[in-house]
């Protein structure tokens, strides 16, 4: 199967490379992002976008237009909204007749969405679209009926991408006109994918069982599946597996932190936990109460695990994780109303933390200077 995808992926490369026609390269690329493939073709997708960038689009079709400023902005081209401007009529007001078009109303529809701040028309545009959209949305078949549905509850940019992929594989299976090489690819890709998040998961699932919550911490929820479905939306790529691992493992300690702080310990049981974790030394524990000894034994086990599983130069990013980790937990002020406590929330979560964990495990794409 894996050389099979190998022998795909080369012929996607030659046809996005070949493609000179600019309808057709809006579509395949269209067409390759929603089945989830995308990452198979950064360079060939850049070189391709570069090209439609750089000319001129003489087109007053409302699909054409739309699809083009969304692939260009979501690859961070600038482009300008004032494009759909040609759409309006002599009052200022999209004309009535794109009502007729629902295919270009779902492309300005998710197009709009990418708007940024300021940009009124984009907020019309996804008024005016919605609104003929929920219209028409019954008497449309499928595919184009599907994607209309799944538009008007999740805009394509606010999607998981992996959701995205297992629902427009059934989709694109129905269009008249795809594309066999990239259907056939996007099934393989979807199942072998599929099967390493699987392996993951049972993976991170017997870490946590191992950990004897039950017996040791019997109050800690257990949200492993849900956090592993948080992970997939921040990257799902096979080559991410190790970074993917160690965030949810950095995740699933701040939980049990999160309820050992909220729900279980006392104030004095929060402080000395805090004050071991700062100090980070096995000799701390002993002023812990048994439960928070073997929670801050297993803290400490799993961060010198991150460092094993690293390679030696690039083993000290666990110390900038760590750092962020001791960080985190200082937050140890409780306060005393409850807007004082929105106000202490909105400064310590534990973002920052998770977007170090989360560069960890990522090999050369994070930097040292990354890291400072």
């Amino acid at each position: 199967m894996e050389q099979k995808v190998e022998e795909l992926k080369e012929e996607v490369k030659k046809k996005l490379r070949s493609i000179t026609d600019l309808h057709e390269s809006m579509n395949l690329i269209d067409a390759i992002q929603h089945l989830g493939i995308d990452y198979h073709f950064t360079k060939e997708i850049d070189e391709a976008l570069d090209h439609l960038n750089n000319a001129e689009l003489k087109s007053f079709d409302l699909h054409e237009v739309a699809l083009r400023f969304r692939l260009l902005r979501q690859h961070g081209f600038r482009v300008t909204a004032d494009e759909f401007n040609k759409f309006k009529d002599d009052k200022g007001n999209f004309a009535e007749t794109l009502s007729n078009d629902p295919k270009g109303l779902l492309s300005l529809y998710n197009a709009a969405y990418l708007g940024t701040h300021g940009e009124t028309i984009l907020e019309e545009a996804i008024s005016f679209s919605r609104i003929h959209l929920e219209s028409i949305a019954n008497d449309l078949k499928p595919p184009l009926a599907n994607e209309v549905s799944r538009a008007l509850v999740t805009p394509l940019p606010r999607r998981l991408k992996r959701l995205e992929a297992r629902y427009y594989i059934s989709d694109y299976e129905m269009e008249d006109k795809r594309d066999d090489t990239i259907f056939e690819l996007a099934k393989l890709d979807f199942n072998l994918l599929q099967s390493l998040h699987r392996e993951e998961l049972k993976s991170i699932s017997l870490w946590w069982k191992d950990l004897e919550l039950e017996d040791k911490l019997c109050y800690v929820r257990d949200r492993i599946v849900e956090l592993y479905f948080w992970i997939l939306g921040v990257y799902f790529e096979p080559h991410y597996s190790c970074a993917r691992m160690i965030t949810m493992k950095v995740i699933a300690l701040i939980c049990i932190l999160d309820d050992t702080y909220d729900v279980y310990a006392t104030l004095e049981e929060c402080r000395a936990l805090t004050d071991a974790i700062q100090r980070w030394d096995t000799k701390s524990v002993d002023q812990l109460p048994t439960y928070l000894k073997y929670f801050f034994l297993k803290l400490i086990d799993t961060f010198k695990e991150f460092e094993d599983k690293l390679e030696s130069e690039d083993k000290y990013r666990v110390s900038y994780l760590r750092e962020m980790e001791t960080e985190w937990y200082a937050h140890d002020y409780v306060p005393t109303t409850f807007e004082e406590h929105l106000q202490t929330s909105l400064v310590s979560v534990g973002i920052p933390m998770l977007v170090c964990a989360s560069f960890v495990g990522m090999d050369k794409v994070a930097t040292r200077a990354a890291f400072e």
